[in-house]
């Protein structure tokens, strides 16, 4: 049942500084050792281990069943891409990776892609840096008195703009006792709509766009969602906090990353 959009006190999202930085933590440490020849299976159980190391749990993990503790999608698969012993990488894959972890009952959330080897093409690497551009388009408008349409439309103006195409599908969404709370954040939307933004609100924006079309499909193993072209996507997420100062990220490892000059 739907408990509405839930703010946080500042002493509560000063806890959830902690879940957002072991999250960054395991998704930089998995990105970087995302090389040729590497399965996503083990790079699942690297940031398993760097998650409990830090006395941590995966959130993803056994989530409605999940079977990892990343999500691992390569070129054609957008989100949810289950890793596997079988799935092994190669120089100038996309990967977009997107792990969680949940400490002292609080929950960070982020994501990103990347080019495996450190080679991607020009078109790969327009749409990996037209998705993080959106990204931070979004966080800009996540102010009080701003309106989450005003956050969802600054994403897909960015994405519209740039000729990248929008999982309508799949949201941001409202983060903290659990990973999905409310409210949906979209890829899209129109300024002045839906509910309006107050200090204390957490969620994550995670722009997901595609070098193609807007069809998608979900394949078989009943997780993992790729483009029906074919095209390659890309996500790039944050966990941020709304507060009176302009908005916060909380999925960071450096604390002067919080406030980054272009948000």
């Amino acid at each position: 049942m739907s408990r509405g959009i839930q703010t946080k006190t500042p002493a509560e999202i000063e806890q959830m500084k902690d879940a957002g930085r072991i999250s960054a933590k395991a998704l930089r440490v998995t990105c970087e050792a995302a090389r040729p020849g590497i399965t996503t299976k083990e790079l699942d159980e690297l940031a398993e281990a760097t998650i409990r190391a830090e006395k941590a749990i995966p959130t993803f993990l056994g989530y409605g069943g999940f079977k990892g503790s990343i999500c691992a999608s390569i070129n054609e698969e957008i989100v949810h891409g289950i890793p596997s012993p079988r799935m092994k990488l190669y120089a100038g894959d996309l990967l977009t990776i997107d792990v969680g972890a949940t400490f002292n009952d609080w929950v960070g959330d982020n994501a990103n892609s990347v080019g495996v080897g450190g080679v991607l093409d020009e078109e790969g690497q327009r749409l990996i840096d037209v998705t993080r551009q959106a990204l931070y388009a979004g966080i800009a408008h996540a102010v009080p008195g701003n309106h989450f349409g005003d956050v969802s439309a600054a994403v897909g103006a960015v994405a519209e703009a740039a000729g990248l195409g929008i999982v309508r599908e799949y949201t941001g969404h409202g983060v903290g006792h659990e990973m999905h709370e409310d409210p949906s954040v979209p890829n899209y939307g129109t300024p002045g709509t839906g509910a309006l933004l107050k200090v204390g609100m957490v969620f994550a924006i995670e722009p997901m766009l595609m070098l193609g079309g807007e069809r998608v499909k979900v394949r078989p193993d009943g997780w993992c969602v790729v483009t029906v072209d074919g095209s390659r996507a890309a996500q790039v997420e944050h966990t941020i906090a709304v507060t009176a100062d302009g908005p916060m990220i909380l999925t960071c490892e450096d604390e002067s990353d919080r406030w980054p000059d272009h948000v």
